[in-house]
C-alpha cells in the first residue's frame, strides 16, 4: 500500500511538472527562433600557435591553409535568430520583386490589367482593416499607422508603419513598401534583418490580395460564359453588316461552337488567335425554328467562315461564305434573331 502511494506521489509531481513545462513552453516563444542542443562550442579555447620542442624543425609552409583570425559581432547561441528570411514571391503575370535594406518592391508591366493597381492596393488596405495615417491619390501613396503583427513566434507582438507607393518606373509600375518605424511594446527596432521582413510581410500580404482579386475576376468572367448573353444587330468600320454578342471575346469563343450547333451549323477548324471558326450550315426544320421562337431565316446552306471580333467588354462575329461575300443585312438580322435565342439558353456547365 505504502508502495502504491508513494508511485501515485511520484506520478502527481511528474505531471504537475510536465504542466508547468507546457505552460512555460505556451507563453515564452524564444524556443521558436533558438538553436537547441549543446552550446559548449561557445567556450571553447581559441586556437594558438603550435609550440615546438627545440630541436625539432617543421617542414617548409606556406601559409596557404592558416585560419585567419576574426571577430565576430553577431549573435551567437540563444542570442541567435534561426528563422528562416521571408521571401518575397511574384504570383502576379509578368511581375518580380526587388529587396533593400529599406524597401521591397514589386515591379509589374504596364499595361491595361495593371492601370488599375492603385486603386486595388487603396482598396486591400481599407478592406483588411490596415489604419491609414495619410493618403494622396495623386502622388499615389499611403502612409500606414501601426499595423499589429500576431506571430506565434514573437511574445510581444511587433508593431510597424509603412508608406506604400504605387509609381511608374523605366516602362513598369512599382508597388513599393518602406518602412517607416518597427517598435515591440515600447521599444523600438532598428535591427535591418527586422525591418526587411516586416517591409516583406506587408509586400507578400498585398500581392497575395491582388492575386486573389485578379483570379476571383478571372473567374466571374468565365461565369459569363455560362449565363444569357444578349445579342444585337451591328455594323463594322466599313459598314458591312456583323452580329455583336454582349459579353467579352473569352466568354463568347466558349460558348460560340454550342450557340452555333443549336441553330444548325457544324463546327469545323477554329483558330482561338486568328478570330476564326469554320462552319457548315444546314439549317433546321421548320418545329425546331418555331421551337427557339422565330420564324425560318433565309441564310443560304453553305460553309461559312465566322470571323470573331473582340471589342473588350462585347465581341462581333461576321459570316462570309466560300466566295468571300459576307451576309446581307436581312439576312444577318435574321442570323442574330437565331443567335439571340441561342444564346439566351445557358449551356450545362461541365
Amino acid at each position: 500500500m505504502a508502495t502504491l502511494l508513494q508511485k501515485s506521489k511520484v506520478m502527481k509531481v511528474a505531471g504537475l511538472s510536465l504542466v508547468v513545462l507546457l505552460a512555460a513552453c505556451s507563453s515564452d516563444q524564444r524556443y521558436k527562433r533558438q538553436v537547441s542542443g549543446d552550446e559548449e562550442y561557445l567556450s571553447a579555447a581559441p586556437l594558438k600557435a603550435l609550440n615546438v620542442p627545440q630541436g625539432i624543425t617543421l617542414p617548409a609552409a606556406n601559409g596557404e591553409y592558416d585560419l585567419p583570425k576574426t571577430t565576430s559581432t553577431g549573435a551567437v547561441g540563444k542570442a541567435l535568430d534561426i528563422r528562416p528570411p521571408v521571401l518575397t514571391i511574384s504570383q502576379l503575370s509578368g511581375s518580380r520583386t526587388e529587396n533593400s535594406a529599406e524597401a521591397s518592391r514589386l515591379l509589374l508591366e504596364n499595361t491595361p490589367e495593371n492601370s488599375a493597381l492603385w486603386s486595388q492596393v487603396a482598396m486591400i488596405l481599407e478592406q483588411r482593416g490596415i489604419p491609414v495615417s495619410s493618403k494622396n491619390d495623386g502622388s499615389r501613396f499611403i502612409e500606414t499607422d501601426w499595423i499589429k503583427w500576431d506571430r506565434a513566434d514573437e511574445n510581444v507582438p511587433l508593431e510597424s508603419r509603412h508608406k506604400v507607393t504605387v509609381q511608374p518606373e523605366g516602362g513598369m509600375i512599382a508597388l513599393t513598401v518602406t518602412n517607416l518605424g518597427l517598435r515591440q511594446g515600447n521599444e523600438s527596432v532598428t535591427d535591418a534583418v527586422e525591418v526587411q521582413r516586416y517591409n516583406k510581410l506587408l509586400l507578400n500580404d498585398l500581392t497575395d490580395a491582388l492575386y486573389a482579386l485578379r483570379d476571383t475576376s478571372s473567374k466571374n468572367s468565365l461565369q459569363s460564359a455560362y449565363g444569357i448573353i444578349d445579342v444585337q444587330t451591328g455594323s463594322n468600320d466599313t459598314g458591312l453588316p456583323v452580329v455583336i454578342v454582349r459579353a467579352p471575346y473569352d466568354a463568347v469563343w466558349e460558348r460560340l461552337p454550342h450557340a452555333l450547333e443549336s441553330v444548325g451549323m457544324k463546327v469545323g477548324d477554329r483558330s482561338r488567335s486568328a478570330g476564326s471558326v469554320m462552319v457548315t450550315y444546314k439549317g433546321l426544320s421548320s418545329s425546331e425554328w418555331q421551337a427557339l421562337g422565330i420564324d425560318d431565316p433565309s441564310v443560304p446552306e453553305d460553309d461559312y467562315k465566322v470571323q470573331v471580333g473582340d471589342l473588350n467588354n462585347r465581341s462581333s462575329l461576321q459570316f462570309i461564305n466560300t466566295k468571300g461575300v459576307p451576309l446581307t443585312q436581312k439576312q444577318n438580322d435574321e442570323m442574330v434573331a437565331a443567335l439571340k435565342a441561342a444564346f439566351s439558353k445557358a449551356p450545362t456547365k461541365k
